[in-house]
C-alpha cells in the first residue's frame, strides 16, 4: 500500500491568505540550550496550508469543526485534473466527460503552484459544479488552492452551495505529484471546539488494485 503525502509543510513561509494571520513559533525551552526538554507554542490562522472549513466559517450559527462526522474525510476519493485560464472558476463542461467514481473528489489545478509564495489568480469552483457533484453523491469536495472560492470573492458562491448539500471542504493540498485515480483519503480535522477551520495532515493511499 502507497501513501501519498499531500500536505504541504507547515513553516513560517507558508502564504497565508493576505491579513490572516501567518504562522510562527516560539522555543520556550531547548534542549539545544542545555534545557531538559524542547517546548514550544505557535500562533497561526486556522486556514493553514491543507486545512478544512467548517460551516460556521461561512455561515451564520452552523456547525463549527469538533462537531463535523469524521465520514466526511475518511474514504474513498478521486484526483480529478483540469486545465483552466488563471483566475476562472471550474465548470461542469471543464470535466470533459470524466465520470464521478467516488463520494470525494479532489480537483487539481495546478493554479497555486507554491504554497510558500501567494498568488491571486488561481481557480476556484463554481456553484453550478458544486450542485452536479452534490447530484453525484459527492460529500467532500477538495482543491489544490487556497480556497474553493477566487481570492477577492466576497460572495463565496462555492462555499454557501456546499453548505447549502452539507458537503465538506478540504483547500490548500497538493496535488502536483499524484495522477488522476481513485485512492483513498485521510484528512482528519482536529478536534478544536468552536474552530472555523483546522489544518489536517492529509494523505492519500493507493492500493495495488483500484477500488
Amino acid at each position: 500500500m502507497e501513501i501519498i503525502d499531500i500536505t504541504p509543510t507547515i513553516n513560517s513561509r507558508m502564504a497565508v491568505f493576505p491579513g490572516d494571520t501567518p504562522f510562527s513559533e516560539e522555543f520556550l525551552m531547548s534542549t539545544d540550550k542545555g534545557q531538559h526538554l524542547t517546548l514550544s507554542k505557535i500562533t497561526t490562522t486556522v486556514h493553514l496550508g491543507a486545512h478544512t472549513d467548517a460551516p460556521n466559517h461561512y455561515a451564520p450559527r452552523s456547525e463549527s469543526i469538533e462537531t463535523r462526522s469524521l465520514d466526511f474525510y475518511l474514504g474513498h476519493a478521486q484526483v480529478i485534473e483540469v486545465s483552466l485560464p488563471r483566475g476562472a472558476r471550474i465548470q461542469v463542461a471543464d470535466l470533459k466527460g470524466k465520470n464521478i467514481q467516488a463520494p470525494r473528489v479532489l480537483f487539481k489545478t495546478k493554479s497555486f503552484p507554491n504554497p510558500y509564495q501567494w498568488n491571486d489568480d488561481f481557480n476556484a469552483l463554481s456553484a453550478e459544479l458544486v450542485n452536479y457533484l452534490h447530484e453525484k453523491k459527492v460529500i467532500l469536495v477538495g482543491i489544490d488552492t487556497p480556497s474553493v472560492d477566487p481570492a477577492t470573492d466576497k460572495v463565496l458562491e462555492s462555499h454557501l452551495a456546499i453548505h447549502k448539500h452539507d458537503m465538506a471542504i478540504l483547500e490548500g493540498i497538493v496535488l502536483d505529484h499524484v495522477q488522476e485515480g481513485t485512492y483513498e483519503l485521510i484528512a482528519l480535522p482536529l478536534k478544536i471546539e468552536g474552530a472555523d477551520a483546522t489544518p489536517v495532515r492529509a494523505i492519500l493511499r493507493k492500493y495495488a488494485e483500484t477500488r
